[in-house]
Parts: C-alpha cells; structure tokens; sequence
C-alpha cells in the first residue's frame, strides 16, 4: 500500500504513546468504523487524521464535523444536507458532510454530544450505507468510514440513555484511548521543541534557541489539564514573548491571565436568606426569609458558568464541552447572565 505524502507528524516517544501509534497502524487498514477516546487537548483529531492517511482511503476526503458546535437541525442538515425549499430559507439543495466524504472518511468529533435522534440516522449510514437528504424522499448511497472522537464515556451515556447502545457497538470495532500529556514521560521536552521550531519559523527566526534547562523544568513540572493544546499555546506564546532569536527562553507564560492588575473574581453567590442552606431547621419563625427558587437557580447558574469559564481559560468552546452543553446553548445562557 502506498502512504499518503501528507501523513500528519506525530511527536513523541513515550510508551504509551509508540502503543497508541502502533494501534492506529493496525486498526488504519481495517475499513471499520473507529472510537478515539481522549481528553481534550490530546490530540484526537490528528489520530483521525492519522487513521485516514494511512488507510486504502487515503486519496479521498477526509471531512470533519464538531458535533458539539451546532443544535439539532443545524447538525442534520450539515451531516445529510437537504433539499430546497426543505424549510424556511432552503432556497437550494445543499449537500452534507456525508456526501462530501464519500470514498473518504467522515471524523465526528464530539460524537457523544450527538442528539439521540441525529444518532439514529447516523447508525443506518454505517450500517447500510444510505440516507435521506432532510426534505428529500430519494435514497442515496455513500461509501464512508466513519470515525468518532469523544471525551465522554459512552458506555455509561448509553447505560443513561443518552447514547444509543447499537451505535455504540457499530463505532467500537476498535476504540483508541489517546493518553493524556501527564502521562507522557519524556514527551513534553520533545514537543516543546518542536512547537517552539515551527513558531520560529513563523516570525521567520534565521534559527530556534531553545528553552534553558530552569525554563524545561517549569514545563516538565506542570500537570497540563489541557494536555498538548495546552503545551503548544506555552511554547508558542513563550517564543514570540522571548522575542530574541539569539540568546535561549528564560521565561514561561503558562498564565496568559496572570497580572497584577486582573479584577479579582466575583464573589460566590449564595442563596437568598442567608450563607448556608435556606432549609436548615429555624426556630425564630419571623426570622424565615422567602426564598424565591428562580432567583436561587439562576444565581446558582451563573455562578457555575463563570468558574466553568475560568477553569477552562475562557474557552467558550471548552466551556461548552466541560459542561455537556451544545456551543449555542452555552452562548444563549451567558447572554442570559451578561457574562458576555
């Protein structure tokens, strides 16, 4: 078999790396559906990627979709497209990721975000190859490997009933479980480097210094909750602060929200009535506050929200999948609260 030309770099020498690796070159040749499993910041979509370009499909489409990113009739018609006039504003056929990677493959990240319904029409493509265009009666048929990348566990979503078990046996011909950075010995020095190069690059630097030995220790210490995405934005925001191409990177950012001068964050919200619980047992009864609910709720929320933000740097897109919300869902909520 010839191998794509553009075979995605993957960098890394850790065990369980090279055992990812060496998965994702088995399970690539089989031409069944795959679950990569990871959390966020691991780097899912490059195994995808990866999966595709090293399979018999490699010269055809590889088509990306972020389940997370769209409500529900959004996500159908992007997955199966439709037919005009299939409701308000459909002035023309439109067609969907599924027939875009037709001969190739179709990656659905945040496959667990799926509504049950988009689910079930996504099963009948990969197990029969067919499907209908939303607002179309004419069957059509497509030759697509799918692939499904999650931070979710979809065995406990399907024992809840948020996630169809029968998908769930149709995608996990293999799952592979891409380990996190912390879990990664060795691998952060080689990955900063080769962050650190590329970003060079960029501001078009005649060479990369490196890091000195004080500044890899602040890199290797660190837990990266956001794993390799995490890394990347450090290294690169370090270089480009650095901004001499000659003498080696002193300096960290892992904090680009760190200053002397940032607001302290807003107090916790606390029930109406009082800092502990509103039913604790009274014995002044004229001492009793009503409570409304709707308030206590909706102080709750936003006080919720806004710590989902922070630990996710503000990410609304994170935010999102931290808190098992659709990206809309969680904008209309921080509009609710003028938290934007």
């Amino acid at each position: 078999m010839v191998l794509a030309p553009n075979l995605p770099a993957m960098v890394g020498d850790a065990p369980s790396f090279l055992a990812l690796l060496e998965q994702v070159s088995l399970a690539a040749p089989q031409d069944r559906p795959v679950l990569v499993i990871g959390e966020r910041g691991t780097g899912k979509e490059l195994i995808a990627n990866r999966l595709h370009h090293l399979s018999r499909r490699w010269q055809g489409s590889f088509v990306e979709l972020n389940c997370a990113a769209l409500p529900e009739t959004l996500l159908e018609t992007e997955l199966f497209g439709h037919e005009a006039g299939a409701f308000t504003g459909a002035g023309r056929r439109r067609i969907g990721r599924f027939e875009l990677a037709d001969g190739g493959t179709l990656f659905l990240d945040e496959i667990g975000n799926a509504p049950l319904s988009v689910q079930e029409k996504i099963l009948r493509v990969i197990e029969y190859g067919t499907f209908e265009r939303v607002g179309g009666n004419d069957t059509l048929g497509v030759d697509v490997r799918v692939i499904g990348a999650t931070n979710r566990d979809l065995p406990s979503e399907a024992g809840a009933g948020r996630f169809r078990p029968d998908l769930l046996d149709r995608l996990s011909f293999d799952v592979l479980t891409v380990p996190q950075l912390r879990n990664r010995p060795g691998d952060v020095p080689l990955l900063a480097a080769h962050f650190g190069r590329t970003m060079a690059h960029e501001m078009e630097w005649s060479g990369y210094p490196g890091f000195t030995r004080d500044a890899l220790n602040v890199l290797e210490s660190h837990d990266w909750p956001g794993n390799v995405r995490e890394l990347k934005n450090v290294v690169e925001r370090s270089v480009y602060r650095h901004g001499d191409e000659e003498r080696p990177i002193t300096d960290v950012v892992i904090d680009p929200f760190a200053s002397p001068f940032r607001s302290p964050p807003e107090p916790e919200a606390t029930m109406p009535g009082g800092t502990g619980s509103p039913f604790e047992p009274r014995h002044d009864v004229d001492a009793v506050t009503p409570i409304d609910i709707r308030e206590a709720v909706d102080a709750f929320e936003k006080r919720l929200l806004v710590e989902a933000l922070a630990a996710n740097r503000h990410s609304q897109k994170e935010t999102a999948e931290h808190l098992g919300l659709g990206y809309h869902q969680l904008r209309n909520r921080l509009k609710k609260h003028e938290l934007i």
